[in-house]
């Protein structure tokens, strides 16, 4: 042990602490300083970054040996509180800088570095900075954060106001449609949002700390786990296997669809039989700390007989590929979908027709914060959960089966997350959590390292497609054939709804009469597949859109000239032979048209032979909401103050799920002049929120957002007076009228048939990409300079959140084009590993353009959101790579020896 005397904020602090233990560790642990934030533990995101001795440095690899004894260190504690912000943080809160919030600290505390050195910085020094200093973030697109530092440069600079930094709300106080700070917003910028590791270090002093012993291998039988000499570590409680297991010892699938050949519970929680992918957990090592359960662990001694491994659906297809699930072939779903007319007779009599091959690489999230929960259980001897989960009911069920509790035994709790972009729909450490307490009778807490979240969560699965379209001699598309496989990894999980969408949402955008094709799903030893923003349409939209520049090509039309002949308008259907809920889509072509013809006529006079300049164009579609019946649960209450308080089951992502409902309600409560700090959020305890499917397939201000309305309408109902009036809480009381009320709204719709025909959903998202692109042609790099989208969700309840959500999709855009990759699990296990883009990755100049069609059965005409930006935009960057340099890539990622290869293939290399 070493002593350190140290000036942390100010106060002179003595810390006694482990010479290797990191500076995040001991501001975190022994300090309390929770608001420095630690994600990927190896420098390479920036959540960690403080300031030593008028330094920035990343505390996370800052060991305190090296540490200057009086060293003055600034976390953002020390920066500014909720009573007391600075202009950084005012302006990161106006501006929208706080989505899920993990990265914020560190963004504030290295901005405050960087204006300490540099007052008046431009937008590209900032960026600079950023990129210097490893400042990672996943939800924002990076844009508004430099909005930020400029506009607190000028408040510090003395060059405006202080008031500028606040949110000005219009005269008539209307939320709906404005630009109102999310409410979680100071408490992100201050560090004083509590995420699920903060929450840990406020568990009793009993609580066990977990690690796992985890398979290093992706398939073999296990013959046996010896944990005889673990448990005799120092520190040990318990050793936790599938013996310990008081239910099925399997984690069930969401969603399981009659021709689904897959044991619905093909997923162990804890192996016992096989092991069918890396990272399998065989046992849980409960200690009284985390270092000695992960040196117990290392004990446990797994003797294996290796099977062959299958990592992608081709090796699993082939003819003497062994079941991965014996009993249950390795093709174990398959989508047909047959629209109109037979194909084949079009195709040989079409003027035009154009075939591909095209790979959708496995696509990793890549949060800041790794999955992390706790368990404990309550007074009553309740099970407790907390977790990332985004589906806490749906995954509440899925553990009491597995664990064997009843449902009633059980409460799940949504940690406020680091965001997660669709995996924590998919069951993650709960039932591990809940195994463990129950065997231990303790409170446990489970934290992945950043490795294990690459390896163990879920992840967009690769899609491989051949596809063809035709054409007539117009250009008007007559006939379109796919054929699709999905390797979703060892567990079924969503694999027959990703395969589903898969075939429903090819050619989305488009009016294709004749449709046919089949797509399957694969068991695969790679990582499991799961809910990625744009599920099912991501990977298949990519083809049909790039597909659509090749037929441009053929037919010798502009690429936006063919798409506006062919989208959506009145008497077109969807390739599920829907009719099309709103038809903006021409709308958007025309008011991008002028801006896509400046961009080429600027590309072509900028471009030389070193920099190649492109423009790519291409069009996304997503639903929104959940097939079949999809329905949801709000319930409001009239509190003694004459305020309400919303009780709601509407998950965050980082999305703005706060925002969401207030702005809802608040929309819907207008008749009472109700201001927005008298509408109190209860949100995501099954114990006390009411029932929904999850914050998942753009659903939540679609079908969430209705039952609020409706909440709230029932209230306002029985508050109203026969002259108009509203009563107040002491009346209501008097009267002995209700003040609690529950809103209900179900969103039916059909179930597709056994050929993807029928009415899927009953409202979508609409978008057009448009990217702007440079190519080295002596190296192969392609670096996107702008994007531009136009947007169709409906009406937009917050301006600041849906911004947010589409330039972050953007930037996640640019990097499933350009470079992340979860192939090479040695390789992509790590953030930088996997090509996780940074801030000089993604374009500055970012432009949205709105056009809002009110959905019908929207909330105040609103629809989803999360889903559209990620869609297409990798396609427009691709396409733009070929209107550049004349090199297709049809193979995602587009690395720059691809893109190299192309050139020296075509003779455009200099």
């Amino acid at each position: 042990m070493i002593i350190k005397n140290l000036n942390v904020n100010g106060k002179k602090i003595v810390v006694v602490t482990d010479p290797d233990a990191s500076l995040a560790d001991v501001l975190r642990g022994q300090l309390l300083l929770t608001g420095t934030k630690v994600g990927c533990n190896e420098g390479q995101c920036g959540a960690c970054n403080v300031i030593m001795n008028g330094k920035l440095v990343r505390s996370c690899i800052t060991k305190m040996k090296r540490v200057p004894d009086g060293a003055a260190v600034t976390t953002i504690e020390g920066i500014g509180t909720p009573a007391n912000l600075h202009p950084l943080q005012s302006a990161w809160v106006l501006h929208g800088g706080a989505q899920c919030g993990f990265c914020t600290p560190g963004f504030i505390v290295s901005a405050k570095a960087l204006l300490d050195e540099n007052s008046n910085p431009t937008r590209e020094e900032a960026r600079d900075w950023f990129n210097q200093h490893k400042n990672a973030c996943r939800c924002t697109g990076y844009k508004q954060l430099v909005d930020a530092v400029m506009d607190a440069a000028k408040v510090l600079r003395g060059e405006m106001g202080i008031d500028r930094l606040s949110y000005q709300p219009p005269e008539d106080g209307r939320l709906w449609g404005s630009k109102y700070p999310r409410p979680s917003g100071v408490a992100k910028v201050t560090g004083t949002w509590d995420f699920g590791a903060d929450r840990g270090l406020q568990l009793p002093a009993d609580t066990l700390q977990l690690a796992l012993v985890l398979a290093k291998v992706s398939h073999a039988n296990i013959i046996s786990i010896d944990t005889s000499e673990a448990e005799k570590m120092p520190g040990v409680f318990k050793i936790v296997t599938h013996k310990d297991v008081r239910g099925s010892n399997s984690v069930p699938a969401l969603i399981n669809m009659p021709s689904n050949k897959a044991n619905a519970q093909d997923r162990p929680i804890l192996c016992d039989r096989k092991i069918f992918h890396y990272d399998d957990v065989v046992a849980i090592v409960c200690a009284d700390t985390e270092a000695r359960a992960k040196a117990a662990a290392e004990k446990v001694k797994i003797e294996l007989e290796e099977l062959p491994v299958y990592m992608n659906a081709q090796a699993a297809m082939a003819e003497d590929a062994m079941e991965i699930h014996p009993g249950t072939p390795n093709v174990y779903f398959v989508q047909k979908i047959a629209k109109g007319n037979e194909t084949g007779p079009i195709f040989e009599q079409a003027d035009y027709v154009v075939e591909d091959e095209f790979y959708h690489q496995r696509h990793p999230h890549m949060p800041i914060e790794p999955d992390v929960g706790f368990a404990y259980l309550n007074e009553e001897g309740t099970l407790v959960i907390h977790s990332k989960s985004c589906a806490l009911f749906m995954n509440s069920a899925q553990v009491c089966m597995g664990i064997g509790l009843e449902p009633t035994k059980l409460i799940m709790v949504q940690n406020p997350p680091g965001g997660d972009f669709g995996y924590a729909a998919t069951i993650t450490s709960q039932p591990l959590l809940g195994v463990a307490c129950l065997a231990t009778g303790r409170p446990v807490f489970l934290r992945y390292d950043y490795r294990q979240q690459m390896t163990m969560t879920g992840k967009r699965p690769p899609t491989s497609a051949k596809l063809r379209l035709a054409a007539d001699k117009n250009g008007k598309l007559l006939a379109m054939e796919e054929d699709i496989t999905i390797g979703y990894g060892p567990y079924c999980d969503l694999g027959d709804l990703t395969t589903m969408m898969g075939t429903q949402y090819m050619g989305a955008g488009y009016h294709i009469p004749n449709i046919r094709g089949e797509a399957r799903t694969v068991y695969t030893n790679h990582a499991q597949g799961c809910a990625f923003r744009g599920m099912g349409s991501t990977a298949v939209e990519f083809c049909s859109e790039v597909l659509m520049d090749e037929l441009a090509e053929k037919i010798g039309i502009d690429p936006l000239e063919l798409r506006y002949k062919n989208v959506y308008r009145p008497g077109s259907t969807t390739p599920t032979g829907q009719k099309p809920d709103v038809y903006s889509l021409p709308e958007m072509l025309d008011i991008l048209r002028p801006k896509y013809k400046a961009a080429l006529e600027k590309a072509k006079k900028e471009s030389t032979s070193e920099k190649k300049l492109g423009v790519g164009i291409s069009i996304g579609i997503f639903g929104s909401g959940l097939g079949g019946v999809d329905g949801a649960e709000a319930r409001i209450e009239l509190m003694p103050d004459n305020g309400v308080t919303v009780y709601v089951t509407w998950e965050y992502h980082g999305q703005g799920a706060d925002m969401g409902v207030l702005g809802t309600a608040h929309e819907a409560l207008r008749p009472l002049g109700m201001p927005p700090e008298k509408i109190r959020l209860v949100m995501n305890d099954t114990s006390i929120t009411p029932q929904n499917m999850g914050s998942l397939a753009s659903r939540s201000q679609f079908v969430t957002g209705r039952a609020i309305q409706v909440a709230c309408e029932l209230l306002l109902d029985a508050m109203r007076k026969e002259n108009g009036t509203y009563r107040t809480y002491e009346e209501m009381i008097k009267e002995d009228i209700p003040v609690t009320h529950t809103g209900r709204w179900a969103n039916q719709c059909d179930h597709l048939d056994e050929n993807c025909q029928g009415n899927a959903l009953r409202a979508h998202m609409y978008g057009v990409f448009m990217a702007e692109v440079e190519v080295d042609t002596g190296i192969g790099k392609t670096r996107v300079l702008k994007m531009t989208m136009a947007a169709d969700i409906g009406k937009i309840n917050n301006k600041l959140v849906v911004d947010g959500q589409l330039y972050g999709g953007l930037a996640q855009g640019v990097g499933l084009a350009l470079s992340e990759d979860f192939e090479d699990i040695e390789r992509h296990s790590s953030m930088a590993g996997a090509g996780f883009p940074y801030i000089k990755q993604i374009p500055d100049d970012m432009e949205i353009i709105y056009v809002e069609t009110p959905r019908e059965d929207g909330p105040f005409g609103a629809g989803g959101c999360g889903e559209l930006p990620l869609t297409t935009p990798q396609a427009a960057i691709i396409n733009a790579i070929n209107n550049a340099c004349g090199v297709r890539i049809t193979k995602l990622p587009a690395l720059p020896k691809k893109v190299l290869a192309g050139l020296k293939a075509t003779n455009h290399h200099p």
